[in-house]
C-alpha cells in the first residue's frame, strides 16, 4: 500500500461524528446542519432542463479536454467578471468534474521529487493556509511532499501571513494553494498580497493554485478580486507565457446551486495546463456531454447567481447582528459562512459544537478540525465554523438557538 496514506488526518466531518458519539440531542428541537458547507437553495430550472434535454450525450465517450462550447462559455464568463483580454479556450481553459478533485490532481501534476531530492534545505514544500481545506494537505502527502502552514491572522482579517514565511521555506515550495475567498475565514487577498505572491513565484518557481469556488457570493457593491483579475492588473496577462505560474480553479457548487452535477474548470498559465491536461488523460474522468450542456447554460447567465447572492445577502444581514450579541463575529468579505470566536462563552470550541448539538440540536463545525497546529498554536482553536446554507427560516431558526444556548450559559455561571 501507498505509505503516504497512513499520513492522512480523518476528515473534519468524521472528527465530529467522533466528538458527538454518545450524545443524544434534544428531541424538542429538530435538526439544523450548519457544519456542511453544501449550498440548500434550490437549482435553477434552466439548468435542469438543459441537462435532461441533453441525455442524447450518455451515447458518446466524452473528451477530457472538454467541448468546445464549453470552455468558450468559462472563457466567457472569466473575461465578464474579471476584466480580463480574451483568453484561448483551447490552452488556457480545462473543464474538470468539480474544482475538488482537480485541485488534488495539481499536486500529482506539479510536484518534482527530483527538485525535491536535490535541495540542501529539504524536501518539496506545499504552502497551504491555516485554516484550511483538508484536500491540500492530503494532496501534498500523496504527492511525496510536506505540507506547510501559514496561519491566519486577525489583524490581516484573517488572511494568511505570508510576510512570516522565512526565506529557505519559500526556496522548497513548488506549490502554494490559496483560497479567495477563503473557506473558513471568507478573506479576501488585496492586490498587494498577489503582488508579493507572484514575485516569489517568479523568484522560486513554484505555481500557485488559486481556489476560488467562493467567488460569487460577496456582501457589497464590489465582487472579491481574482486571480487572473490581479495578474492582469500587475501586467502579467500577455506576453510569452500569460499568466505565468498562475491556476485558478472555480465551480458551479456554489455560484448555481449544482453541487451535485461536479462541475468546474482550471484556467490561467498554457504550460502548466498542457501538463494537467496530460495527466488527466490518464487519470481524470471527462465531464460527460449532459453535463456539459448545462454547464455551458449556467456560465452564460448571471440572473440566477444575483437572486442567490442576495438570498446569502438577506440571511447574513438577519442573521450576522443576532450572534454578534453574544459571539465574537463579524460579516466576513465574502462566502457563506460565519468564522466565531466562542471563547465568551467559557467553553472551547469543541466543547461549545457538542454542548449546542446536545440542548439545541444545532451542528456547527469546532474550527480547530478545520486547522493544524503550526508555529506555535491552531488558529482555528476557539471558533466555530457556521455554514449558512439553509433557507432563510431555517437559518434564523438556528441562530436564535445558538443565543438562547450562550444565553443559558451565561445564566448558569
Amino acid at each position: 500500500m501507498n505509505p503516504h496514506l497512513e499520513r492522512l488526518h480523518p476528515y473534519p466531518f468524521e472528527k465530529l461524528r467522533q466528538l458527538f458519539a454518545g450524545v443524544t440531542p434534544n428531541p424538542e428541537y429538530a435538526h439544523i446542519s450548519l457544519g456542511i458547507g453544501e449550498p440548500k437553495h434550490p437549482t435553477p430550472a434552466f439548468i435542469q432542463k438543459a441537462l435532461t434535454q441533453s441525455m442524447a450525450g450518455l451515447a458518446n465517450y466524452p473528451s477530457t479536454h472538454g467541448g468546445e462550447p464549453l470552455r468558450t462559455a468559462i472563457a466567457g464568463w472569466l473575461e465578464r467578471r474579471y476584466g480580463v483580454p480574451p483568453l484561448d479556450a483551447n490552452t488556457m481553459v480545462l473543464p474538470v468534474n468539480g474544482s475538488r478533485e482537480a485541485l488534488f490532481a495539481i499536486a500529482q501534476c506539479v510536484i518534482d521529487p527530483r527538485a525535491a531530492s536535490a535541495n540542501a534545505n529539504g524536501g518539496a514544500l506545499v504552502m497551504c493556509p491555516n485554516p484550511f481545506y483538508q484536500i491540500y494537505e492530503g494532496a501534498a502527502y500523496l504527492a511525496g511532499a510536506e505540507p506547510y502552514f501559514v496561519n491566519s491572522v486577525p489583524a490581516r482579517n484573517f488572511a494568511p501571513d505570508y510576510a512570516s514565511v522565512p526565506d529557505d521555506v519559500w526556496a522548497r515550495v513548488q506549490l502554494l494553494y490559496l483560497c479567495s475567498p477563503g473557506n473558513p475565514t471568507g478573506a479576501v487577498l488585496t492586490l498587494d498580497d498577489w503582488r508579493e505572491l507572484f514575485e516569489l513565484a517568479d523568484r522560486h518557481g513554484f505555481v500557485i493554485a488559486a481556489d476560488e469556488c467562493y467567488s460569487e457570493i460577496y456582501f457589497g457593491a464590489t465582487p472579491p478580486l481574482g486571480a487572473l483579475e490581479a495578474a492582469h492588473q500587475l501586467g502579467r496577462s500577455a506576453g510569452l507565457r500569460p499568466y505565468a505560474n498562475l491556476v485558478v480553479f472555480s465551480s458551479l457548487s456554489k455560484r448555481s446551486n449544482v453541487p451535485g452535477m461536479r462541475s468546474g474548470f482550471v484556467a490561467g498559465d498554457p504550460d502548466v495546463l498542457k501538463k494537467f491536461l496530460l495527466y488527466r488523460t490518464y487519470s481524470g474522468g471527462a465531464m460527460s456531454p449532459p453535463v456539459q450542456s448545462a454547464s455551458c447554460v449556467a456560465w452564460n447567465d448571471e440572473a440566477h447567481v444575483q437572486e442567490n447572492r442576495n438570498l446569502y445577502k438577506e440571511k447574513f444581514n438577519l442573521i450576522t447582528p443576532l450572534l454578534k450579541q453574544v459571539m465574537d463575529v463579524e460579516l466576513p468579505d465574502a462566502g457563506f459562512y460565519l468564522w466565531a470566536d466562542v471563547r465568551a462563552s467559557g467553553l472551547s470550541d469543541t466543547e461549545f459544537a457538542r454542548g449546542l448539538y446536545a440542548e439545541y440540536n444545532v451542528t456547527v463545525l469546532p474550527g480547530s478540525y478545520l486547522a493544524r497546529d503550526a508555529h506555535g498554536s491552531n488558529p482555528g482553536r476557539n471558533r466555530i465554523r457556521m455554514a449558512l446554507v439553509a433557507e432563510v427560516d431555517e437559518g434564523l431558526e438556528a441562530a436564535n438557538r445558538i443565543v438562547q444556548f450562550c444565553k443559558d450559559l451565561k445564566s448558569s455561571s
